[in-house]
């Protein structure tokens, strides 16, 4: 049965929508399914773990892993916007979503990411207190600083999804109910609707967007360059704590960097299967990677790995 169509003046408004980025081949299907599963799998015990070392390890109750417990909580938040409703579409024989659900998707997944884009701008700062500013950053970075920076992402991303998800749902969409994605995603669904104020309605949404993003891209960048130029005029004692830092610029390069390709080059029909390969790495392969980084290139994670290794040991 096809779906079903409420009409909005001399427009329409589909109740349903039909996910068109899937195979249909049964074994690219089982295939694709085993993956995202286990990726989904690794996401969610990854980052769960870095959350529970944060808690229990007293080494690591700082500033810096408090951010990256909070970094961890919103990868599997992000991740699991998208990856279960792609686990469930993977042998439904109609990938289906209805309007409300897209929506609300598209809310959610520009809240976490609106909110990971701030925290990793939180986090650069707190590197550069610590770097530049070392006799001052416990005054800085107080409790109650890192508590109010993690409110602000939050709440920046929470403010800007709720304007952006409520202006897509007042698109009209002239009957077409075909989104050619692997999810509900805000470029998509604009290339869906029908609207005569398509390019105003596009601009407006990529400008919160953009806000959002760019901005907390440019404090980040901000803060690498005056981190840099400290660690160049002060020596060894200073590249040695910017040794702290190359795990967090190696997830803002994958995250921005993934995020900038996917939104920043033209979409276009010949270049279907580039678009789902982007948006699969922006949105479920980085959530992944972050807990992996952090737990091969930093060495107070590992070492607090080692140890609840050996207390498991010891118990069993």
């Amino acid at each position: 049965m096809s779906p079903k169509y409420q009409p909005r003046g001399n427009l329409s408004s589909p109740t349903m929508f039909l996910l068109l980025g899937f195979s249909s081949a049964y074994r690219t299907q089982v295939t694709l399914c085993l993956c995202f599963l286990l990726i989904y799998l690794v996401t969610v015990l990854g980052n769960l773990l870095i959350m529970t070392l944060v808690w229990l390890d007293a080494h690591l109750h700082s500033p810096m892993y408090f951010f990256l417990g909070h970094l961890a909580f919103l990868d599997i938040c992000y991740s699991s916007v998208t990856l279960p409703k792609i686990l469930g579409d993977s042998f439904s024989p109609q990938k289906t979503i209805s309007f409300v659900g897209c929506i609300t998707q598209i809310y959610f997944f520009l809240c976490f990411g609106g909110s990971e884009c701030m925290l990793l701008a939180a986090m650069a700062y707190d590197r550069y207190l610590a770097i530049c500013h070392p006799l001052h950053y416990p005054a800085l970075m107080s409790k109650k600083m890192c508590h109010c920076l993690v409110a602000v992402s939050w709440l920046s991303g929470s403010f800007s999804s709720l304007i952006q998800a409520f202006l897509t749902a007042r698109l009209p969409f002239c009957g077409s109910n075909m989104i050619d994605h692997l999810f509900c995603e805000m470029p998509f669904l604009l290339k869906a609707s029908c609207s005569p104020n398509a390019p105003l309605n596009k601009a407006t949404l990529y400008a919160l967007a953009g806000s959002v993003a760019m901005g907390s891209f440019i404090l980040t960048l901000v803060s690498y360059v005056h981190i840099i130029g400290a660690v160049l005029q002060k020596g060894a004692g200073t590249q040695r704590a910017f040794a702290t830092c190359t795990s967090h610029l190696t997830v803002v390069s994958l995250f921005f960097g993934a995020g900038a390709i996917a939104y920043l080059v033209p979409h276009s029909s010949s270049s279907k299967e580039m678009d789902e390969v982007l948006a699969l790495l922006y949105a479920i392969v980085t959530p992944m990677l972050n807990p992996i980084i952090y737990s091969l290139r930093n060495r107070e994670v590992k070492e607090a790995i080692r140890k609840a290794l050996c207390r498991g040991v010891i118990q069993m």
